[in-house]
Parts: structure tokens; C-alpha cells; sequence
């Protein structure tokens, strides 16, 4: 609708009656009809004659008087991703991390000094959870206390194992390499404790989300479901961006499976996050060089 510019969710179709539809609903090349309808807002709605198929059209509407008209979901945003205007250069390059005083604040999580840290701080209080984690992370970590993308998916295997919410086999090597590019505060290409700990808990938020559309318990979202996930993770993207996300993270079924919605996800706030760093003047246009995009890309 005009003030929320978003999706229009499945209630609204089953609570809200129409005002006015074709008098008879059959397979016609061009339908065209009037109506008379009191000053209002309203949505229109064209549709396909047999479900689950897609078609160009033209919508042409007439009136004698005077309207404003736009087309829904047309504006592009992340309502989640903290602003990053500032008159400095933004740290989102791997180069930018790595010469970067390790002490800047990525993402909510504070940098750690230059040095190699000998042992794992230990936290005046942890959640039980915390301390299965860091049971696993000492584990598997090694003695740089750090992990790469290998060893992000046996420890992500062996926590989502103890998850029954979801049956999940755990998240293939390029879903960890998007994690660890997303969390990566320093440049190292491996994440420390405090990156995981940031990283599982957004996992925890996307998981949430992912359970209240997983109604049959089926490890995986329809392509329409994920637009109302996509919105209730704080993302506002329009058709185009939604058809794009079904076709390079559903199946031939046009579903979704856990590993590829939690990577869809990461790659959505990365992007944003590194669309923010640069456009520090807020009005939506980012310039790079070629340097610029490759880094920004091939790092993601």
C-alpha cells in the first residue's frame, strides 16, 4: 500500500473483499472494464488465468478524476543495517580490514588488538549455549583461536545437531565462506570467538523466521513464502529482486532449503551493509572503480 510500500500478506486477501473484479473470469487475450468506486486507496491486482504461471501485461487505467498511482514494492531498503555516514573511507574491503586499527567497531562487534590472543577470554557470565559453543569452538579452533570456512561447517554440524527445530544436515563450504566474508572484522578471512558468537546469533533470528514459514516441518520455504521472510528480517526489496532470489536459491520446485535461505540472507546484509558504507550522502547512488566492485564481490 501507499504508506507501507510492501507485500501484501496472505491475510489481507482472506479478511479483506474486493471492491470490484471482472464479471466473468475466462481467458482472454485483453479484458477491459469499468467501474465505479468512492475516493479511496486501492490495490490492483492482475492475475494469470491457471495458477503458478508468470506473463508479461499492460496495465492501463483511466480516470476522470484526478489520482496518484505507483506500483508496490517499489523502493529498495534494509531497516536493520546500522548507518554508516561518515566522511571517512568505509571498511569493507578485505585491504581495508587487514591495514585497519583493529579497534574499530564492525557491525556491533569490537575489534581486537594486533597481537595473537595465547587463550579465549573468559566472560564473567555465559549462557549455557555459550559454553557448549565455546566447548566446540576450543575444539576445533586450534591453537590460533581462530577458525576458517572448514571448520565454521563442522562447527556449525555439530551445533544444528542439537537443534531438533529443524532438520538440517548443516550449511555447505560456500554458505560458511559468505558467513565468515560477512563477520570478518579484521580482514583474516577466519572468524574469532566474538565474530561467531555475533554470526550465531543472527543464524538464531533467521532461524526463527525461517520456523514460522516451515509450517509442515519440511526444511524448506516456497519462493512466496521467503518474500514475507525476506520483509520480517527487515529487508524491503521489490519484484525484480525477488524473482532474482528464486531463481539462484530455490529448486526446480521453486522451494527453498535452509542452507540456501540462511546464505541468500547473508549475502542481503552483506550487500546492504557495503551499499551503506559507501553512500554516505544518503541519496541511494554509490560510485566504485573497477578495483573498488572486484573487491567488494569476489570478498562476499
Amino acid at each position: 500500500m501507499r504508506e507501507q510500500n510492501q507485500h501484501l500478506q496472505k491475510d489481507f486477501f482472506l479478511y479483506t473483499a474486493s471492491k470490484a473484479k471482472c464479471k466473468s473470469y475466462i481467458n482472454l487475450r485483453e479484458v477491459t472494464e469499468r467501474f465505479r468506486l468512492p475516493p479511496g486507496e486501492y490495490v490492483i491486482i492482475p492475475t494469470t488465468f491457471k495458477p503458478h504461471e508468470e506473463g508479461e501485461f499492460i496495465l492501463r487505467v483511466f480516470s476522470e478524476k484526478q489520482n496518484v498511482s505507483e506500483e508496490a514494492e517499489s523502493n529498495i531498503e534494509s531497516g536493520k543495517i546500522q548507518d554508516n555516514k561518515k566522511t571517512n573511507k568505509p571498511i569493507v574491503f578485505v585491504s581495508d580490514r587487514a591495514r585497519a586499527n583493529k579497534e574499530l567497531e564492525h557491525d556491533g562487534i569490537l575489534g581486537e588488538k594486533k597481537k595473537k590472543l595465547k587463550k579465549l577470554l573468559q566472560p564473567e557470565e555465559e549462557t549455557e549455549e555459550e559454553k557448549k559453543f565455546r566447548a566446540i569452538y576450543q575444539q576445533i579452533a586450534g591453537e590460533d583461536m581462530e577458525i576458517c570456512a572448514n571448520e565454521l561447517r563442522t562447527i556449525m554440524k555439530n551445533v544444528l545437531s542439537k537443534h531438533n527445530e529443524i532438520k538440517s544436515e548443516g550449511f555447505s563450504l560456500e554458505t560458511c565462506r559468505s558467513m565468515i566474508a560477512l563477520m570478518d572484522t579484521d580482514g583474516s578471512g577466519k572468524l574469532h570467538f566474538q565474530e561467531f558468537k555475533h554470526l550465531w546469533k543472527k543464524i538464531k533470528d533467521w532461524q526463527l523466521i525461517f520456523k514460522r514459514y516451515n509450517k509442515n516441518n519440511s526444511c524448506s520455504i516456497s519462493s512466496f513464502e521467503m518474500r514475507n521472510a525476506v520483509n520480517d528480517a527487515g529487508f524491503q526489496l521489490n519484484k525484480q529482486l525477488y524473482d532474482i532470489i528464486a531463481m539462484r536459491y530455490a529448486d526446480e520446485h521453486l522451494n527453498i532449503d535452509f542452507d540456501s535461505y540462511i546464505c541468500c540472507f547473508v549475502r542481503l546484509e552483506g550487500m546492504f551493509r557495503a551499499f551503506n558504507a559507501f553512500d554516505r550522502d544518503g541519496d541511494g547512488i554509490i560510485k566504485l572503480n573497477v578495483l573498488e566492485w572486484l573487491q567488494l564481490t569476489m570478498y562476499s
